[in-house]
Parts: C-alpha cells; structure tokens; sequence
C-alpha cells in the first residue's frame, strides 16, 4: 500500500466507511454505489527486512515507522482485520498442506451468514442490513450483548489502544462474526480478546503507548 499516491490512498476512505462514492463538482453532486471489500498487503519497512537484524538497514526500526507512516491513521481505523505474515522457513515449505479444505472453510462461512440473516431479520433491521459489516447503532447494539467481562475488556482497550468510536464498533463486529463462525450465541470475552488481536494502531499511537 505504501507505494501508492497517498491522494489515492485518502480517496478510499469514504467509500470503505459508507459504501458510496461521491464526486462533487460545480454543476453536479454525484454519488456512486462503491461497497466492496478491499484486502491489501504491506512490507514491514522500504526494503522488507525489518525482521531480520542480518539484512535490516541500519535506519531500523525509524524506517518502519516512516514506511508505514504512509497510511494514515483513519484509513487504519477503517480496516478490521490486520494480520502479520512473517517470513516462511524452508521447513515450514516442506510441512504437509493443512487437512481442512476450502470447501470446508466455505461452508462455515455460509452457515455464519445464514445466521446473522436470521439474526437481523428476527430483529426488525433494514433489508440492508443482513450481515454484521452493515449493523450499526442499536442494530449492532442488540446483536452484541456483551458480558460484564467483556465491557470490562472492550474498555481497558479503548483506552489502552485509543480505540475512536469507529475502531470501537468495528471491533464489536469482528467479535460477533468470531462468535458467529462458532455457532455461539452469545459474544465472550474470548471473541473481544480475539477481535483485539486484529485491531492495529497506526505507527505513531503504538510508539507512544509504548513509551
């Protein structure tokens, strides 16, 4: 991502955050249905070796920060799944493929799916509003229902991780499609604890909380 025009980049943000795209000019206002989902990979810095202090450049880890600095942090916030890829070992090459096959993973999702229209259905929603990325306001509201350890966990972390109010729903969807793919009705600490694990602050906020 990185390598693209940082405009470009900014340009994505509506789109992901309302499902339309709008071009205003003098004469005309024109929106544009653009709800799509976007996957998109990072190198950890400029030259790929953060990792490995043997071929790392000697700038490490400030270029780290200044590479992925690029993006910036609403366009962050507007992604709810970030998830570190390291670098694959010749032994891990030779390990045997995983025994679950597509068509299984598949079918799990349909079956999550299927719940979540039941789900919103049951609840009165809008027909738009049939999977867990569309609920919003007391929708999402009535279909997480959290526990007193999962409130006492969403808020240690909104203010641990300085979760906005984007982040925080974003992560109350992420949990209850966690709970979903489960089949469990209720959403648990653990699927909080999980959907936490996805959540990335941009460059600068991780490098205060640290310090």
């Amino acid at each position: 991502m990185p390598e693209f025009n940082r405009n470009a980049l900014e340009a994505l943000r509506q789109p992901l955050e309302s499902g339309e795209a709008a071009v205003a000019r003098v004469q005309a206002h024109v929106v544009y249905p653009a709800r799509f989902q976007m996957i998109a990979a990072m190198n950890p810095c400029r030259c790929g070796y953060l990792d490995d202090p043997a071929l790392a450049c000697g700038r490490a880890p400030k270029c780290a920060v200044d590479y992925q600095s690029k993006i910036s942090g609403p366009l962050y916030d507007r992604m709810d799944l970030h998830v570190d890829v390291p670098a694959v070992s010749a032994r891990d090459l030779s390990l045997p493929a995983p025994t679950e096959k597509s068509a299984d993973v598949a079918a799990r999702v349909l079956a999550a799916r299927e719940i979540q229209a039941e789900r919103y259905t049951r609840l009165g929603a809008p027909a738009a509003v049939r999977v867990n990325a569309r609920a919003d306001g007391k929708i999402l509201e009535a279909a997480v229902a959290l526990d007193a350890s999962g409130r006492t966990l969403m808020e240690r972390a909104t203010d641990r991780m300085r979760l906005s109010a984007r982040g925080y729903h974003r992560v109350l969807r992420v949990a209850r499609t966690l709970a979903d793919l489960e089949g469990a009705a209720d959403v648990a600490g653990n699927h909080i604890a999980e959907a936490l694990t996805y959540r990335r602050m941009s460059p600068h906020i991780a490098m205060t909380a640290a310090g």
